[in-house]
């Protein structure tokens, strides 16, 4: 007897249908997989034999075959269990077929028969409405990720008798509930009124989160990178649907995503460990799954201790800063996750961390000094646009009673006009941000009068800088000119942004 079970799985963050046929034949009872299948999934059989019986059914004694097709795409992982088993009981004609050509079925299995819930919910329900299917049935666990798809007949299940059941007479046990509504996205982020003095570095934060731009903090230790670094999501643009939807996907296919989470409301921020691996950082491994990049997808990646990290990790992060995305090739195959962030970086000025320090005196030496900063290549400052000087705190500013500064919904206003001013520019088509303009908008929207040209080319030819810290100097200036909402580029303009270069002119001895 033969079956056809319809089930969907993931191939980087996107899903797409896999057809499970199931096929009983008189022999030696044995139970075989075929059309890829990884390790979880050739397992498979043991789960779904002891869950059928579990369950209250006789498990054929039989020779099992089965097959997943496209049989020339690798299946990973455990949500195959379920339809495994639903096509074991239909070809055993112990579930009708009626049903089964319109609905996918997708879960693990555990022993008792219960379903346990599987990565990737959110791309899978979106693949299976894109096919034209009329439902899914999955494990109520997923529920309220699922609950984001419309135009689907969403079906959870706690067990696969239920899934039977509701094969064989319609009864729905659990009706899905709506998916919730979306928070806003600075509900509980710090706020930028915590911050003591460091008015350059918030200007610098501001200008970062208008034009989405990298930036890099340089100071002594306790100066607050750290705290101005966790202070830029909160004056972020708030995620659209669209965003929130794709930035969920992500954070699904990588298991990362809080239990009964619906749609991510907050962007983004990942501040992984210095000791991280380049293949955790930017993606793959044997299963091809999203590294930090990704996961800082349209928020904030953090890296702290920036010349701390592994220099293969360091300079990995080149092609996704330059294209947005991070393509993975390994001998199973080869996924491009998206990596579209802001990346904001902090590292001391010198190894012991006091060079400059109004009261601590540095104790490094020049070489010492030169060897530490050269941990951090002259290609990946280049793709940093701001490098922003943090000092130490006197005394006197850390005790003084001053006022509130600035809040966060205050320089949140000006970002968000900033971004208005972009999104009219460019269009539905153009680049998200000024960050993101190529060599043609560059020249089509940045365009400088003598005077700026003339500063521009004297700041290329004293500090020595390339072609590329050239245009980030030249987007820099037009994120600037667009938050004070002026339509060409001026000289004050240019000249900041070229005052945003401080590691390329900076000589061994002084921050």
């Amino acid at each position: 007897m033969l079956a056809k079970v319809l089930s969907a799985t993931v191939s980087g963050i996107d899903g797409f249908v896999v057809h499970v046929e199931v096929d009983l034949s008189a022999g030696l009872p044995t139970f075989s997989t075929v059309g890829l299948p990884d390790a979880a999934v050739r397992e498979a059989k043991d789960r779904v034999a002891a869950a059928v019986r579990n369950s209250g059914f006789d498990f054929p004694v039989r020779k099992v075959t089965v097959n997943l097709s496209p049989a020339d795409v690798r299946k990973e992982g455990t949500a195959f269990d379920l339809p495994i088993a639903v096509g074991v009981l239909a070809a055993d004609e112990i579930v009708p077929s009626e049903k089964l050509p319109r609905y996918a079925l997708v879960g693990e299995l555990a022993l008792d028969g219960r379903l346990r819930p599987v990565k990737g919910m959110l791309p899978v329900a979106l693949a299976c409405r894109d096919a034209g299917l009329a439902g899914i049935i999955f494990p109520l666990a997923n529920a309220a990720e699922a609950s984001v798809v419309k135009g689907l007949d969403l079906v959870a299940v706690s067990t696969l008798g239920e899934a039977v059941g509701f094969l064989k007479s319609g009864e729905r046990p659990a009706a899905v509930p709506a998916s919730s509504p979306r928070r806003s996205a600075t509900v509980d982020a710090p706020d930028l009124s915590e911050v003591k003095g460091q008015l350059h570095a918030r200007r610098a934060l501001e200008i970062a989160a208008a034009g989405g731009h990298n930036l890099l903090f340089v100071g002594p230790p306790g100066s607050g990178k750290t705290m101005l670094a966790r202070r830029l999501p909160g004056i972020l643009p708030p995620l659209s649907f669209e965003e929130s939807v794709q930035a969920t996907k992500i954070h699904s296919v990588a298991g990362v995503l809080p239990r009964g989470a619906s749609l991510m409301a907050v962007r983004p921020f990942r501040s992984p460990h210095h000791t991280i691996s380049s293949v955790a950082l930017v993606g793959g491994g044997t299963a091809l799954r999203p590294g930090e990049v990704s996961l800082a997808h349209l928020g904030v990646l953090f890296l702290d201790e920036l010349p701390e990290f592994r220099r293969d990790a360091l300079e990995a992060l080149r092609q996704p800063l330059e294209d947005g995305s991070a393509a993975i090739a390994r001998a199973s195959g080869a996924v491009t996750f998206p990596a579209r962030f802001s990346l904001a970086a902090a590292m001391n000025p010198c190894p012991c961390g006091y060079l400059g320090h109004p009261d601590r005196p540095c104790v490094c030496t020049p070489f010492q000094i030169q060897k530490y900063r050269a941990k951090v290549s002259g290609p990946l400052l280049d793709r940093i646009d701001l490098h922003v000087e943090v000092p130490a705190l006197t005394l006197s500013e850390m005790a003084e009673e001053s006022p509130p500064s600035e809040s966060s919904a205050s320089v949140r206003g000006r970002v968000l006009a900033a971004r208005g001013i972009q999104r009219s520019r460019f269009g539905a088509a153009g680049p998200f941000t000024n960050a993101g303009m190529n060599p043609k908008q560059l020249k089509e929207h940045v365009s400088l009068d003598e005077a700026s040209r003339t500063l521009l080319k004297e700041a290329v030819r004293r500090l020595g800088l390339s072609a590329r810290a050239f245009d980030r100097i030249l987007k820099v200036a037009r994120t600037i000119a667009d938050l004070e909402g002026r339509g060409k580029v001026g000289e004050d303009h240019v000249a900041e942004a070229v005052g945003y270069r401080s590691l390329d002119r900076a000589p061994v001895g002084s921050i």
